[in-house]
């Protein structure tokens, strides 16, 4: 039972988080009304997405300094789901944008700079996928990785804030606050957040558990 506690737990957070993120009363505002529901499912997309690549990057460093294996094959895994959650919180912010932007990929610094992240791991997945010899295969790609998780943090995280931007929290544009998530809302994403996380964490396990058995086979 105690290998599998966070497993129950992310299964059972993310699903009280659909549930009470349908259910329960939101803040009525001007344009985004009910849509700010969407909170509870686009932002933690990007944290578990964010965490997934955080866990990549390490074991690339880890491979570099070991040349095991197995932390060449929980890196890529890590970047595979990662790459999942990265469409599903692009798919949910162009649904969102489209509603209280008008359209669905503004010219935006955030949403540009989430597209070139997204290409750079996609790359990623390429460079691996075009070298056939295995520990050359492992050692580039780990370099690459190593330079392409700092480039992506700047891209979404430190250039949206030296402009203008529509994303919360960059540009001068205020992150949400008592005025928009009060703690209703908090109860739900918190809770969301942290079981998308586990969720990943659980997917990324299991295909890295696959790849260590074909690997071996």
């Amino acid at each position: 039972m105690k290998a599998y506690w966070w497993k129950i737990l992310g299964a059972v957070l993310v699903f009280y988080s659909v549930l009470a993120g349908f259910l329960i009363p939101v803040p009525k505002l001007p344009i985004l009304h009910e849509t700010i529901r969407n909170t509870y499912f686009h932002i933690p997309m990007w944290f578990a997405m964010i965490l997934l690549y955080l866990i990549s990057v390490i074991y690339s460093i880890k491979y570099l300094s070991s040349g095991k294996v197995k932390h060449d094959l929980l890196a890529v895994e890590s970047v595979n789901v990662g790459i999942v959650f990265c469409g599903f919180g692009l798919i949910t912010g162009m649904f969102w944008a489209n509603v209280t932007w008008g359209e669905p990929w503004p010219n935006d610094p955030k949403l540009n700079g989430s597209a070139i992240a997204t290409l750079m791991y996609l790359a990623y997945l390429v460079l691996r996928n075009a070298l056939d010899e295995e520990q050359k295969r492992a050692k580039i790609s780990a370099i690459y990785n190593i330079f392409a998780f700092p480039v992506m943090i700047v891209l979404l995280f430190i250039l949206p804030r030296l402009t203008d931007s529509l994303h919360p929290g960059n540009g001068g544009n205020p992150a949400f606050s008592n005025l928009d998530m009060d703690g209703t809302m908090r109860a739900v994403f918190y809770p969301a957040v942290l079981g998308w996380m586990l969720i990943g964490l659980w997917i990324t396990s299991l295909r890295y558990r696959y790849r260590l058995i074909e690997h071996e086979a």
